[in-house]
């Protein structure tokens, strides 16, 4: 069994010439089961999409992205991890982007994300100057309730670990991702209601189906 390999399962380094199986395998599987986007009713792979490509594939030139592929399967990709480094002027850098990015839903996800960055700031909050930002996650559905999204995490904390980085930090839009990052040892150190974040007619912007009520940032230290 090669490194890194369980069930058949090998994780490694992803690579900028796993960007379009990534990329695909996100438009069918990570846009139609995350609670917001799959609350949206729209295509979100065709939001933003450019901007997108290359936020991904800066991630993937920094060496701190997985790729999880079923080698019995002929090396089918089952499972990715998109992160990479962040530091302090991101904040600032982020919210800028998204108040200018278009009133689409895609757009609307970046400003809920920017607001909880900015709130949680956990740069000013434990005296950090960067922290490994895990971005997306996403398992295949016949893979799920098998631990692979766990090993997807930790191998991304030893990647963290390996590259310097003193801390690891992933919003969580989904209940199920943030209890499995909890399993792993990662505090919950801000959240926001999604009941509790408003248009400016008092509407609810986001309704996800239960139990996803809430957005939360976990955070460990490396």
């Amino acid at each position: 069994m090669t490194p890194g390999s369980q069930d058949n399962v090998t994780i490694r380094i992803m690579t900028k010439d796993d960007y379009p199986r990534v990329k695909a395998f996100m438009k069918d599987d990570f846009f139609t089961s995350e609670p917001l986007c799959q609350s949206s009713g729209q295509a979100m792979h065709l939001q933003n999409e450019k901007e997108n490509d290359a936020y991904h594939l800066s991630m993937i030139a920094q060496g701190t992205c997985l790729v999880a592929l079923d080698e019995s399967n002929g090396g089918r990709l089952v499972g990715f991890v998109l992160a990479g480094a962040q530091f302090p002027e991101d904040l600032e850098k982020h919210r800028q982007e998204a108040e200018v990015m278009e009133q689409h839903y895609w757009g609307r996800i970046c400003r809920l994300l920017s607001k909880i960055e900015r709130d949680a700031d956990l740069f000013q909050r434990y005296g950090i100057s960067k922290v490994l930002y895990s971005h997306i996650t996403s398992v295949d559905a016949s893979m799920r309730g098998k631990g692979l999204g766990s090993r997807l995490a930790s191998k991304l904390m030893d990647v963290g670990r390996s590259k310097g980085f003193p801390a690891m930090v992933a919003y969580c839009t989904s209940f199920y991702s943030a209890r499995q990052k909890e399993a792993l040892g990662m505090e919950c150190i801000h959240s926001l209601v999604y009941a509790d974040y408003k248009d400016d007619s008092g509407r609810a912007i986001f309704t996800p189906a239960a139990p996803h009520t809430k957005a939360r940032v976990m955070f460990i230290k490396l």
